[in-house]
């Protein structure tokens, strides 16, 4: 996390754990690493859609510390093939009334506002014109957000998942902060 520090990186967003069954093998010793480093970081959680979410908020937070100077934790919302097959096709109501629970239940976890991760598709079907008080990490690695995701405010982009920095093996995505150096003091 040093080198990517030295790289010129300001933040880092940790997968932490998946459904209500499945921690990310490298977590720990990440969160523990970019701590140590200084590096500002939050964890996150891949919802799954047949879990409840009081299942997949109780493993977050058993799974991930508390950490007073951890980032706002994470939830990525996306529809996603391995999490819909044990399950009928969830309408846009129910896939919201999830997200809120669980956004809730992380709040009262760790005393932040979680961030909201979202992909075009699930952003369409789901949050599209609903009014949600979080602030938004949007991937977008075609276009810029405001050209895909119509008036939704944001204060994070993914723009590709193929990137590279030093200190990472392989391919990882990169996103960056939408504002000015003010905003990501306030921000932190």
């Amino acid at each position: 996390f040093h080198r990517l520090l030295a790289a010129g990186a300001h933040f880092v967003f940790i997968k932490a754990t998946e459904g209500a069954d499945y921690v990310d093998p490298n977590f720990a010793a990440n969160w523990r690493a970019a701590r140590n480093a200084g590096m500002p970081r939050a964890a996150y959680h891949f919802m799954f859609w047949c879990r409840t979410a009081s299942e997949q908020a109780r493993w977050f937070e058993k799974n991930v510390p508390n950490d007073p100077d951890a980032l706002p934790p994470i939830l990525d919302v996306e529809w996603n093939n391995h999490s819909q097959l044990c399950t009928k096709k969830l309408t846009p109501d129910e896939a919201l009334a999830k997200v809120e629970v669980m956004l809730e239940l992380m709040e009262k976890y760790t005393g932040k506002l979680p961030i909201i991760y979202t992909d075009i598709t699930f952003h369409h079907d789901v949050l599209e014109g609903r009014h949600l008080p979080n602030t938004f990490w949007l991937r977008s690695v075609a276009a810029e957000p405001d050209d895909r995701y119509g008036d939704r405010n944001y204060t994070f982009w993914q723009w590709t998942q193929t990137g590279t920095m030093p200190g990472v093996r392989g391919e990882v995505d990169r996103s960056a902060f939408f504002g000015t150096e003010d905003n990501w003091t306030m921000f932190l």
